[in-house]
């Protein structure tokens, strides 16, 4: 479960989160937002990276800036952009992170023989992680942050880089871990990823969440069927008229 109250960062005089409250548990809740809406921002408070101006944040009722190893002991996190080492090897990076969160050895080496499988990384395992492609890294960030089995998992753009091979793999496994009881927020630009897979919503705009609900009501409240109309309907977005005006200009050269 995560709860976060009040979150507000501010840089300068610039509002990048503003008074953000929520509550999201055993669910998979897709956080959606333009480029500097705040998801990242969010996202990097709620996982204790970033220290809010304002509020607080609880996973499973710990508060995670008094309590930051236990909080995140129960958490994964993929970021936007994942920071590996690029000089071990892919296993090497992998059994330490399990050091990390003191897996027994044994449990350590049949999670992470079973998600290489899922993976398809077994290939990969003896390779230095600066030789992998970018989306072969991702899913070596993908590993690591599942490694622990974490109750709670933050995924930011986390199919950036996979084949769709991959990115249906990674769907199914989702599936099957909201089955388990975890709670997945998955951040994403790819619309209809998060509609087929999203229980809830959230639209972020400007650093304020405008909206949280599931698909359904907001079909229901917006009156249109489909999750890119309702989001620019949210987000007042203007490139439509702007798109139309520039071909209309460009038609008559």
């Amino acid at each position: 479960m995560i709860k976060a109250e009040h979150l507000t960062k501010k840089y300068g005089s610039f509002i990048a989160v503003d008074d953000l409250s929520l509550r999201v548990e055993n669910e998979l809740f897709v956080f959606l937002g333009v480029n500097g809406a705040g998801k990242t921002t969010t996202i990097k408070m709620m996982n204790g990276l970033l220290r809010p101006g304002r509020g607080k944040v609880w996973i499973h009722g710990i508060d995670i800036q008094e309590n930051p190893v236990k909080a995140k002991r129960m958490t994964g996190l993929v970021p936007e952009e994942p920071f590996l080492y690029e000089k071990l090897k892919t296993h090497e990076f992998i059994r330490f992170l399990a050091d990390i969160y003191k897996i027994p050895p044994t449990l350590a080496k049949r999670r992470m023989d079973q998600l290489f499988d899922i993976f398809e990384l077994a290939e990969h395992a003896d390779a230095l992680i600066d030789e992998l492609s970018h989306g072969t890294r991702r899913k070596v960030a993908l590993v690591g942050a599942l490694i622990h089995d974490p109750e709670v998992l933050f995924l930011d753009e986390p199919t950036i880089g996979l084949d769709p091979e991959s990115v249906r793999t990674f769907k199914t496994l989702l599936d099957g871990l909201i089955k388990q009881g975890k709670t997945i927020f998955m951040s994403t630009h790819i619309l209809e990823l998060a509609e087929k897979m999203c229980h809830r919503i959230g639209i972020i705009h400007q650093g304020k969440l405008h909206k949280v609900a599931t698909l359904q009501q907001l079909k229901t409240e917006s009156g249109y069927n489909d999750l890119e109309n309702i989001f620019l309907n949210i987000i007042g977005s203007k490139n439509d008229s702007s798109l139309q005006s520039f071909l209309q200009g460009n038609a008559g050269t």
